[in-house]
């Protein structure tokens, strides 16, 4: 701006100088001139009164004085008498010249011509003497060129000192308009600090700038809350521009790939992770399309949602949503297996009572075996209602318990209960049952606590050595109550201990078909905890024994 401004000045300056040397060369060039045409009327009037006087002798005396003035003596009847510069005789008939006509007319005439003789630019005055001749001047006008051509050098100096005075000034004019520009504080801009023309650009300048900042403002405003949101998210966040370099990333996702902010942001998602599903997920998104898979890392196994972002019709970039769906994909394999071993588990015992009626009904039993038969379908049948009432419970449990009406349950009296229901089948497996304890008070479900106890019993039972124990404890602490079951029998080897509480998982499936398990008791427990918000800890040796433990928080008062 300051350049510009500088050249302007300056041009203006140096045109108004040249514009202003034209002007007075004009001035002084039609003054030179009228002063010629002056001093050529005066030179006339003098030679025509000494011609007058003296004649031809006059002009032959001054003719070395004429200078660049040219003198013609011309007769009444035009022809040439005498010319300072050209033979006389030699030259045409001036009769017929304007200047000659209006002299012999009037006394006087001028003209300013090209001349036929000399072949210049002339200024002629001719005068009418007392006998009839005209005695005419001419001078030319390059001489009036030449006086001013004298002068030129003189014109352009001036004009030199005058712009490079103009330009001096305009630098120093340019650094005065400039300054108050250079001095404006546009943080705070105040319109009386500069010229009464910026008022209007500082008003609106600082009008946006309070725009810009409440802009700025509103946007940090948005961010931190869009921060404080997706950072407590439990599921993990990527955006991504059309590139799939990282913009923001939440705690969660940066949790999920172990890799801070600062790592991800402004780079790759292959720096986040190199994850094969990963990657073909967010190659979907940038191309336009909705992408999902699943993705096991870190023994988690996580679903990704992945969203192109679309603006005014363009690709900006993508969004990645990461869902622990660890649990969920977990549950469903167990649906997947639970529904396997139920089929499983039904398809036996119906075989076996199909097999046996139908040997039965055909007459293909002696009648000496069909006690025997019947024996075997009555035990197949007391299974297959076992294990469809297991069934039945664990769905409850599943399903939240949500019909079960919760009160306050004696633990140690509930436990007495169930020894008593189990004291024969001890006695004939010659083993020794004893409950003992504390009376405690649990809040919670009296059938699903008494389905707990008893499939914990039962196992010790049937589990047990001939002459072993089985012993039920109930121990009220401050906060909790204990139950503990405990036997001396076979005991679960240590790599199947945290199995055993699996649907349909059993140690020894042999012995589990002798002793008629559905294999459902242990999950029966676990579930059953787990809705009562206990704690379940088991411990066994191997050919010495297994005590199950149950931590049921304490009955408010």
């Amino acid at each position: 701006m300051k350049r510009r401004i500088f050249r302007s000045m300056s041009l203006l300056a140096t045109l108004a100088i040249l514009v202003t040397t034209l002007a007075i060369s004009i001035v002084i060039y039609r003054e030179f001139y009228e002063n010629m045409q002056e001093e050529v009327r005066t030179e006339a009037v003098y030679l025509a009164a000494g011609v007058e006087n003296q004649g031809m002798d006059y002009l032959d005396q001054v003719q070395k004085r004429y200078g660049e003035t040219r003198v013609t003596w011309i007769d009444g009847g035009g022809a040439v008498l005498f010319d300072s510069e050209t033979d006389a005789e030699s030259m045409d008939n001036h009769l017929e010249r304007p200047e000659v006509q209006q002299a012999l007319r009037s006394g006087s005439g001028q003209e300013a011509r090209l001349s036929d003789t000399m072949g210049q630019q002339n200024f002629y005055y001719a005068v009418r003497l007392a006998d009839g001749t005209v005695l005419r001047l001419a001078k030319t006008v390059e001489s009036v060129f030449g006086m001013m051509v004298s002068g030129i050098p003189y014109l352009v100096g001036i004009a030199l000192c005058a712009v490079f005075l103009s330009m001096i000034l305009a630098k120093r004019q340019t650094r005065r308009i400039i300054e108050p520009l250079n001095d404006l504080d546009l943080e705070n801009p105040r319109e009386e600090e500069a010229y009464e023309e910026l008022a209007p650009l500082l008003h609106r300048i600082s009008k946006q700038k309070r725009s810009i900042a409440e802009g700025v403002q509103a946007l940090k405003a948005q961010r931190e809350e869009f921060r404080e949101i997706t950072d407590h998210m439990k599921e993990g966040l990527l955006v991504l521009d059309r590139q799939g370099s990282v913009l923001s990333v939440n705690q969660s996702a940066s949790q999920i790939f172990r890799v801070s902010e600062e790592d991800a942001v402004r780079h790759n998602v292959l720096r986040v992770s190199r994850n094969e599903v990963l990657q073909q997920t967010v190659d979907k998104a940038l191309e336009g399309k909705n992408g999902e898979g699943l993705m096991t890392l870190s023994g988690r196994i996580y679903q990704i949602l992945a969203t192109p972002v679309w603006s005014e019709g363009l690709l900006k970039g993508a969004t990645l949503l990461l869902l622990d769906v660890t649990e969920r994909q977990e549950a469903e394999q167990q649906r997947r297996e639970f529904s396997a071993n139920v089929s499983h588990e039904l398809k036996t015992p119906i075989q076996s009572i199909s097999g046996y009626s139908e040997l039965m009904k055909n007459g293909m039993v002696s009648a000496a075996d069909v006690p025997r038969f019947c024996e075997k379908i009555y035990r197949e049948s007391r299974r297959l209602m076992a294990l469809v009432q297991d069934i039945i419970n664990l769905s409850r449990l599943d399903e939240g318990g949500k019909e079960e009406e919760r009160q306050k349950v004696d633990l140690l009296a509930l436990a007495q209960e169930v020894g008593l229901r189990f004291q024969e089948m001890a006695e004939l497996k010659q083993l020794t049952l004893e409950v003992s304890g504390a009376p405690a008070e649990i809040w919670g479900s009296r059938r699903i606590l008494d389905e707990m106890v008893s499939n914990l019993c039962e196992n010790a039972v049937k589990y047990n050595r001939p002459g072993g124990r089985v012993d039920i404890r109930v121990t009220p602490e401050k906060d909790t109550v204990l139950l503990s079951v405990s036997d001396t029998g076979i005991g679960i080897p240590e790599e199947s201990q945290s199995r055993v509480f699996e649907r349909f998982y059993r140690v020894d499936k042999s012995r589990s078909k002798e002793t008629g398990g559905t294999g459902l008791g242990l999950s029966i427990v676990k579930h059953g905890a787990q809705y009562h918000r206990a704690e379940l800890r088991l411990e066994s040796q191997l050919g010495k024994g297994t005590e199950i433990t149950v931590r049921f928080p304490k009955a408010p008062r």
